[in-house]
């Protein structure tokens, strides 16, 4: 024990005779912990973290949308309605917002939703916006300030807002049914009641009309509304029962719609009455599918799946994962297609399943809840290596500095 103080006490005091020493020393431990930080987790690598990424070639090539920002989960985004430039962004630790396309990013209501926020949208005219934390919804004017919306229990934590051709009406996908807004979305309401399950929407597609079409997703099925959300009945035709994973309307065909149900992807040219396949089977079966975008000519397929990008360039007859610039071993919760260009889409990854940050926020408990005792006993294992290596690598220093004799020089 004497050993190890009267050692320790040589350590420092050659620290502190020798400034020169002392910050070649500092600097070398700056730029190794620096190092050791970065190898993992580097924001030019798209394996370390989730995030946000954008294609503006229908999936042949991504990037990311969030360069330089360090996000676990990219939960929800939204397009201003008249600038492309202006985007909303939901993450699982706070609400972003970008005036530049994404080259620069500020934090949003930080004392309002300074947690996960998982479903974003704008107001028709742009001006003002929704978002859904995990237990509460909200609503602003202008972006400035954000107040609480008058919803009914089973909203948040929403998957999506999505507006109607109606003025001033909103639909929700909640985590236990569908609620409307006509006042976009100051106050909701449950629809469907007693008709429809009371069970998460995972997907909600607005068709406009004279009249306008509602389906959802729910439980494995489709679901469709004419009357305004008042009456449903379910589309089941040619779909295998039950095992619906979402759905997307053409964006050049009228009544045409498309979807993937136990890994292969469905068309329907009379509004949902009627499915049949398109295309050959995913690779993998069991493939979950949470996002879909077909090109106008039915050629090209893009698929967000708990297993990455999948894309197919000849009509589902193959398909092929998105490598490079994307994190292939993580799941792809959102794909959105910009309403400006057709040709321009926006992916979301995770690096937490988001099924189970759903689940969480249902139950109100934090993301950080899902640090078990083995992660944080490996997390601290790290820190303590970073500690031993640098008392390694400053004592090696000095006996060097010492054994060269350097001798610091002063202006």
């Amino acid at each position: 024990m004497r050993g190890a103080v009267i050692g320790s006490s040589h350590f420092y005091s050659q620290v502190c005779e020798r400034p020169a020493v002392f910050a070649r020393i500092a600097s070398s431990l700056i730029l190794l912990i620096a190092a050791s930080i970065a190898l993992p987790a580097s924001a030019h690598d798209p394996s370390a973290w989730g995030g946000l990424f954008r294609s503006r070639d229908f999936g042949a090539s991504w990037f990311p949308a969030d360069a330089g920002l360090f996000i676990g989960g990219a939960l929800g985004v939204a397009i201003h309605p008249q600038d492309p430039a202006q985007l909303l962004y939901g993450t699982d630790a706070r609400l972003l917002r970008s005036k530049n396309g994404g080259r620069d990013w500020i934090t949003e209501a930080a004392a309002t939703m300074p947690g996960a926020v998982f479903a974003v949208a704008f107001d028709a005219d742009g001006k003002g916006a929704l978002a859904s934390s995990g237990t509460r919804i909200f609503y602003t004017d202008d972006t400035a300030v954000w107040r609480d919306a008058l919803a009914p229990g089973g909203a948040a934590p929403a998957r999506a807002f999505v507006r109607s051709s109606t003025a001033n009406r909103v639909y929700l996908a909640g985590a236990h049914g569908l609620f409307l807004s006509d006042d976009r979305g100051r106050s909701w309401s449950r629809a469907g009641e007693g008709v429809l399950p009371e069970t998460a929407v995972s997907t909600i597609v607005v068709t406009p009309g004279p009249p306008e079409n509602v389906y959802l997703v729910m439980d494995g099925k489709v679901w469709v509304s004419g009357d305004g959300a008042r009456n449903w009945q379910t589309r089941a035709t040619g779909l295998p029962a039950g095992h619906v994973d979402t759905l997307a309307p053409d964006v050049q065909k009228a009544g045409r719609l498309w979807n993937v149900a136990a890994a292969q992807v469905f068309v329907s040219d009379d509004a949902g009455a009627t499915w049949t396949a398109h295309g050959r089977p995913l690779p993998e079966p069991g493939t979950s599918v949470r996002g879909l975008a077909v090109s106008g000519d039915g050629k090209i397929l893009v698929l967000g799946t708990h297993r990455g990008v999948l894309r197919s360039t000849d009509g589902g007859q193959s398909w092929g994962q998105v490598e490079s610039t994307l994190p292939v071993h993580l799941e792809s919760g959102l794909l959105l297609r910009d309403p400006h260009d057709a040709a321009t889409l926006y992916a979301g990854f995770s690096l937490s399943p988001y099924g189970e940050m759903w689940r969480r926020a249902e139950q109100g408990s934090s993301l950080f809840a899902q640090l078990d005792p083995v992660s944080l006993a490996g997390g601290l294992a790290f820190l303590v290596l970073l500690v031993v290596i640098g008392i390694l690598v400053t004592r090696w220093l000095l006996r060097r500095y010492r054994d060269t004799d350097v001798t610091p020089r002063f202006r």
